[in-house]
């Protein structure tokens, strides 16, 4: 898929007569689908950031057409940064050098998570002039690492969806079939990577929001341990849910923003510091063992069950063990996620009263004044929501719903927690289904149970990653792994060594190969 010949680049320079032939050739060719292609060629000098800059932003302005992406581009930002380093490589190659891997290398982020000084929508009108004032921690590390930020996402309004269709100013498409969800609520982010305009974002999984859309799209996700990347900056919708966690294509491009992005940090009390290496450990697949949910796998079509037969035996020749196991938790998990989320998230929106930072109705009355506030600026899935969240936190109510979720909560990550002593990992299909057409639910509870598979690992705090798997009915969907608290480099080597066996991740959508019509 890279034509581009590293050894035979690597013997021109900016003061070869045939540098514009080469520079042309790479930006012409180059899918923008790996970290490592776009290092490689502007370490070597063959192509200029400024150039390279250029290319993206024209591919994002025609593709970007088609699916509705991005809510915000930072065009002028990012082309002067480009600038700026152009300008440090070719007077001090050392002082680029030491900027580190990612310096001068795009990203996309979602629009729920703070960039000071512009806005965070959340994709709601009730943020619609809402300007961050100060940078998230993950926003602050990833500047450190000199990485350039190319746009804000579109996302489902709050966070609160599974086709990001829920977003108060328009719904973003999948890059395979323009008539398809690309999966929510992080389903921009997925969607500009799938579309090959930039290689890698950042999205946030409260129930599934990375792995789901990642498999709609067919790229990887992953949705880190619990405390190993800082919420700071992350504007909240269920506290003890919520992770911040990489999209790419390859699995080696989610471990290098994983690395840059995760660690301690004062600002988020969750947050740990831990000791686990992330060179060495080459998890191979050889020798491992998985376990499949096997009331879960019942409940899947004949097409997906056809194509996950065809994954495990992949792995079963690659050396690995798959063994059917009955795991309850996938039965809870929903039932489970949907008191606690929304009982979260009732109490971190009741800040978004009209009275300091955000819209405000017109109402004599201040009790009218909020009533109205919300009523306007909130879309009917956020209220849904807060309403239900307030129903289960009611006193009424409180003991028979939130009490018995906390319950079933320590059941789910006491039971994943056994079943990981004795195997490696959890193996599943990421979603019960490829994407679907935009609109064609509208029962909120089928969406809800669009989430089956990933919400244990948010419940329980264990880190799960989604790769793409191959094609049903001409859509990508993906597998996912679940692994112990911080495993995390081990999900992201095996997904690594699964990839380098399989071609599954090498599979470009029509709008990653420009066919934008």
């Amino acid at each position: 898929m890279l034509t581009y010949n590293k050894e035979k680049a690597k013997k021109m320079t900016y003061k070869d007569q045939k540098t514009d032939h080469l520079e042309k050739k790479i930006l012409n060719e180059a899918p923008f689908s790996s970290l490592s292609y776009i290092r490689d060629a502007i370490d070597n000098k063959h192509i200029s950031l400024e150039a390279f800059y250029e290319t993206l932003f024209n591919q994002l302005e025609q593709k970007d057409a088609a699916i509705d992406g991005f809510l915000t581009v930072y065009k002028n930002q990012a082309l002067s940064q480009a600038k700026e380093l152009d300008h440090l490589h070719h007077t001090n190659p050392k002082a680029f050098k030491d900027l580190g891997a990612l310096a001068g290398l795009p990203i996309a982020i979602k629009d729920n998570i703070h960039i000071k000084g512009e806005k965070t929508t959340c994709a709601s009108l009730m943020l619609d002039d809402f300007v961050a004032p100060f940078d998230a921690t993950v926003i602050k590390k990833l500047k450190d690492a000199g990485m350039i930020f190319v746009g804000k996402t579109n996302m489902d309004e709050f966070a609160m969806g599974s086709t990001c269709e829920t977003s108060a100013y328009k719904a973003t498409k999948n890059p395979w079939d323009t008539s398809c969800t690309p999966g929510g609520s992080s389903g921009g982010s997925a969607a500009v990577v799938a579309a090959d305009i930039l290689p890698v974002s950042l999205g946030s999984d409260t129930g599934g929001s990375i792995r789901q859309p990642a498999a709609f799209c067919g790229i990887s996700g992953l949705k880190p341990t619990y405390g190993t990347v800082s919420r700071y900056g992350l504007v909240a919708f269920a506290s003890s849910l919520d992770q911040i966690g990489p999209l790419a294509r390859r699995c080696d491009d989610l471990a290098s923003i994983y690395k840059a992005i995760s660690g301690s940090d004062t600002h988020d009390a969750t947050t740990v510091k831990t000791s686990a290496n992330e060179t060495g450990l080459n998890q191979k697949i050889e020798g491992k063992t998985f376990a499949v949910p096997s009331t879960f796998i019942e409940t899947l079509s004949e097409e997906m069950q056809t194509q996950f037969e065809k994954n495990i035996k992949e792995l079963e020749r690659f050396g690995a063990t798959c063994k059917p196991v009955r795991i309850d938790s996938f039965d809870a998990a929903v039932a489970t996620y949907y008191i606690l989320a929304p009982a979260e998230a009732s109490s971190n929106l009741s800040r978004f009263d009209g009275v300091r930072f955000t819209k405000r109705a017109q109402a004599d009355q201040l009790s009218e004044m909020i009533k109205s506030t919300r009523g306007n600026y909130f879309g009917d899935e956020v209220q849904r929501r807060i309403i239900l969240g307030t129903y289960v936190l009611s006193a009424g109510y409180y003991d028979a719903y939130y009490n018995t979720a906390l319950k079933a909560r320590s059941f789910i990550k006491q039971e994943l927690a056994q079943i990981l002593q004795t195997h490696d990992a959890i193996l599943c299909p990421t979603t019960p289904s490829p994407s679907f057409e935009l609109g064609s639910k509208q029962d909120p509870l089928e969406l809800y149970m669009c989430d089956t598979a990933t919400i244990p690992a948010n419940i329980s705090g264990f880190p799960a990653l989604s790769i793409p798997s191959g094609l049903v009915t001409k859509r990508p969907v993906g597998i996912q792994f679940i692994g112990k608290p911080f495993d995390d480099y081990k999900l992201l080597d095996l997904g690594c060594h699964y990839q380098e066996k399989t071609p599954y991740h090498l599979a470009v959508s029509p709008l990653g190969l420009g066919e934008t019509s």
